[in-house]
Formats: structure tokens, C-alpha cells, sequence
């Protein structure tokens, strides 16, 4: 595996390729749900990137971009026991400069739900995966589906601006208990974890009742608000794949979306329906 710090080792290494590539853009602090990632860039392309860089324009004032968990070491043994081929890991005077161009996010999906709770996050992020994007060029990008307001601004990224990458959404990975896996979950007490496990219990919920042919949105709502009474609920919204708001849920074309912080840790996760 080579370990490329600054962009021309990185052009320099990709350059050697031969065959598609897959690229796994991170923030470091790899578990099993990036691993997830990794491994299905592998499985569909002849080589795999995988970048690793704390990207300071997402992250707003008073957020934990100082205190969010770096794990160097553990990370690049990750990578390459995964089989990944070349680990980006830039500074950031190599990413960002003075007076930039700047890409903004779209104006209703980029600010509502996270967007509205961290104004300008997501311009941080489309900036960010549009410059690692045209570095590594990849045939295929990866992202997880528990970031789905992040992976649907990035897909409308992909196709308003004609870009020749493909963004390919992978499953949410979860541990034995539900809980879904997230770096900031070792923020947690034990207390903390186990009150936390109510957002997963509330999106089964969900499940069952449209299983059972419940379909209003009030209805499970209500249920999920119930389940999840112990811990402070900021936002239940159920979308369509443009986050528009539905009265009913739509199979094969909704989002179902919690954000809620346990002790003072903020967690997201959701249900694809």
C-alpha cells in the first residue's frame, strides 16, 4: 500500500494504475462501517483509494473538530490489511488556499434537517468531494446511507455538474445491539449507549408498522417520538429521496430520519423504505 501525503505522490501513484478505481473518501477513525466501504470498492474495481482528512470547512463554529478522534496508526493497518492501494492523507495547506472558488451546496436540500442544525455543512462537504473527486478520478465513489442528506446533495452534485463519477450508496453497517456504527459513537458512556439504542428501536418500529400497512407519517411519528422519550429528540422527518416532506409514506421512495443527542453526543441514523 502507498501512503501518498501530498497530491503529486498521490497523482504519481495513481498514475501507475491500470483498470477502474474505486475511491473511499474518510475522515479517519475507520471501523467496521468504512471497512464496509472499502470493501465494496475492492470487490468492484481493479484498484482502490481511500483518503483520509478531517476536512476543517464542514465543521462550524464550537463543533468538535479539535476533539474528533484521529487513529493514524491504527488506521493505515486498517487500510492495508483491507487491500487498499494507495491511502491519501494530505495537509490541509495542500487541500484549501486563500480566496478560493467556492462550491455551495443547493438551497433547500443543503439546508434543511442537518443543513438547517449546521448551517454551511454541507458546503464544506461538496467543496471537499469535488476537489478529492477531480484529484483521484475514480470510476466509482463510495458513501454510506447513514449520512443519506450527505449522499443525496453529493449524487445531485454528480449529476448537475456532469461529472463523470459514479456515487455509489452502501448500506448502513450497525453492531450486534442496532446501534449504528459512527466515529463518534466512543463519545458514549455506557449509560449513554444503552439509552442511544432507542433510536434503533424506533426505526424497527417504524418498519413493522409500514409492514403491518401503516403509512401515515403522523401515525409513525408518534410511535417513534414514544420509543424514544429518554433521550432529546432534535429532528423525525419522513421524506421522499428529495426530502420533500410526506404526509404518507411512499415504499420504494422514502427516508425516515432521526437526529438526537444522548449526553452530549449528536447521532443520526435512519430507515430507507
Amino acid at each position: 500500500m502507498k501512503i501518498a501525503k501530498d497530491i503529486k505522490e498521490l497523482k504519481d501513484a495513481i498514475s501507475k494504475f491500470s483498470g477502474s478505481v474505486g475511491f473511499v473518501p474518510t475522515m479517519g477513525a475507520l471501523h467496521q462501517g468504512h471497512l464496509s466501504l472499502i470493501q465494496k470498492a475492492r470487490a468492484e474495481n481493479d484498484n482502490v483509494v481511500v483518503s483520509i482528512f478531517v476536512n476543517p470547512t464542514q465543521f462550524l463554529p464550537g463543533e468538535d473538530l479539535d476533539k474528533y478522534p484521529r487513529r493514524e496508526e491504527a488506521d493505515k493497518k486498517i487500510c492495508e490489511v483491507a487491500g487498499v492501494d494507495i491511502l491519501f492523507m494530505p495537509e490541509i495547506s495542500s487541500m484549501y488556499h486563500s480566496d478560493e472558488v467556492k462550491l455551495k451546496a443547493p438551497s433547500y436540500l443543503g439546508y434543511i434537517l442537518e443543513g438547517n442544525r449546521r448551517p454551511g455543512h454541507f458546503d464544506g462537504v461538496v467543496q471537499i468531494v469535488m476537489k478529492l473527486l477531480n484529484l483521484v478520478q475514480p470510476d466509482r465513489a463510495y458513501f454510506g446511507k447513514k449520512d443519506a442528506q450527505q449522499l443525496v446533495i453529493l449524487q445531485k452534485m454528480a449529476k448537475d455538474l456532469f461529472l463523470p463519477y459514479e456515487i455509489v450508496p452502501v448500506e448502513t453497517v450497525r453492531e450486534d445491539d442496532g446501534l449504528a456504527l459512527s466515529s463518534r459513537n466512543v463519545y458514549l458512556s455506557a449509560e449513554e449507549r444503552e439509552r442511544a439504542l432507542s433510536i434503533s428501536r424506533a426505526l424497527k418500529a417504524a418498519s413493522r408498522l409500514i409492514m403491518a400497512g401503516e403509512f401515515s407519517s403522523e401515525v409513525i411519528e408518534a410511535k417513534m417520538s414514544e420509543i424514544m422519550k429518554d433521550i432529546d429528540v432534535e429532528y423525525i422527518a419522513i421524506v421522499d429521496r428529495d426530502f420533500r416532506p410526506l404526509k404518507k409514506v411512499k415504499i420504494q421512495n422514502s427516508i425516515i430520519l432521526v437526529a438526537a443527542k444522548v449526553g452530549k453526543t449528536r447521532l443520526i441514523d435512519n430507515l430507507w423504505v
